[in-house]
């Protein structure tokens, strides 16, 4: 059966690998349709996700079709469209148990801890797809983008007349602003590429839009929107250590900062910044099983608009030879999407 795997940091290859086994109880088998490419894949390439082991099949935002149930499995049939919860958390440990399974102490996401979608076929936990009637499999490739969005908001929890910052533009920010938008909150977005920024201008309708100089320049813009009072929330979703080191300037006396970026690099900052103005200092991880049955449903009832997302599409057959493009936002990638199958 046809995979791509990626050997090592910048090398992807073709390869054979076995088939899926006819699924056992609680198990189906699922076509991989579509997969999106985020962050995470990215920094896989790049070397730098702390979390990816090589070799692996990538592939965690997934759009798939089930091909084949085992025993027991009701929530799901045989010719059924589902986007993927990739997480396979253990049921047992502390998070598990009081209702985090994000976090799961032992936890193992698909593509990135273990092999992913990136074949033809595979076998998962048929508690981890997620049906839609109404959704194309490149919507369902996307839940998963949106679904780290939903709990990275919910983490920092802005509410109608907060001031709410995002920083970083990328597929990430973008799946937080999804949901902060729908608080009531007055959004700003900060990027160090304008047309990203114009992306949520034209695609959003955010007014609020700072261009990160790294001269100050910034900072008063902060001053000016804010009314000097700084932002209720702050969601860091850049991946840069830089970025998060300084990201505290940014909060309001008993703000939030909420990490959803990733970074191998080491964060610092003097404790005053943090202590003075009583910080709230969060991490979001992943994203619940709530999030992708909300996001369906949004998506499904227009709430949320899809079309805009995608702006690069690759084949399976091609994707070892383009993806290094793909990791550029200067050749203007918002998300890209991997047609595996029709």
């Amino acid at each position: 059966m046809k995979a791509i795997q990626l050997q090592e940091p910048g090398r992807f290859e073709h390869v054979d690998i076995p088939e899926p086994e006819d699924p056992g109880a609680g198990l189906a088998v699922v076509r991989t349709h579509r997969m999106g490419i985020c962050g995470t894949d990215i920094s896989g390439y790049l070397g730098k996700m702390p979390f990816f082991s090589y070799p692996r099949v990538p592939g965690h935002e997934l759009g798939v079709e089930v091909v084949a149930v085992g025993e027991g499995v009701t929530n799901v049939k045989v010719g059924d469209r589902c986007s993927v919860e990739p997480y396979m958390n253990c049921g047992q440990c502390y998070a598990c148990r009081t209702g985090s399974p994000n976090c799961c102490e032992n936890l193992k996401v698909i593509g990135v801890m273990s092999d992913g979608g990136l074949c033809e076929r595979f076998a998962i936990r048929a508690e981890k797809l997620h049906p839609s009637e109404k959704l194309s499999m490149e919507q369902l490739a996307l839940v998963e983008t949106l679904a780290i969005g939903c709990h990275a908001n919910d983490r920092g929890n802005p509410t109608t007349g907060d001031h709410a910052l995002i920083i970083g533009a990328g597929p990430i920010g973008l799946a937080t602003l999804e949901f902060a938008r729908l608080t009531g909150a007055t959004i700003t977005v900060m990027d160090m590429n304008q047309d990203r920024l114009d992306f949520c201008r034209r695609n959003y309708g955010i007014e609020n839009t700072i261009l990160f100089k790294g001269d100050g320049s910034e900072m008063q813009q902060v001053m000016d929107i804010t009314g000097g009072d700084r932002y209720a929330v702050v969601t860091d979703a850049t991946g840069s250590n830089k970025s998060m080191s300084t990201a505290f300037q940014y909060v309001a006396h008993t703000g939030s900062l909420v990490y959803v970026g990733i970074t191998t690099q080491e964060v610092s900052f003097l404790h005053p910044i943090l202590h003075k103005p009583e910080i709230t200092l969060k991490a979001s991880r992943n994203a619940l099983p709530a999030d992708f049955t909300r996001i369906i449903g949004l998506i499904e009832d227009g709430t949320i608009n899809t079309d805009t997302w995608i702006t690069h599409r690759t084949s399976f057959d091609a994707v070892v030879d383009e993806f290094e493009t793909l990791t550029k936002p200067e050749t203007g990638v918002i998300k890209a999407v991997i047609e595996v199958a029709n």
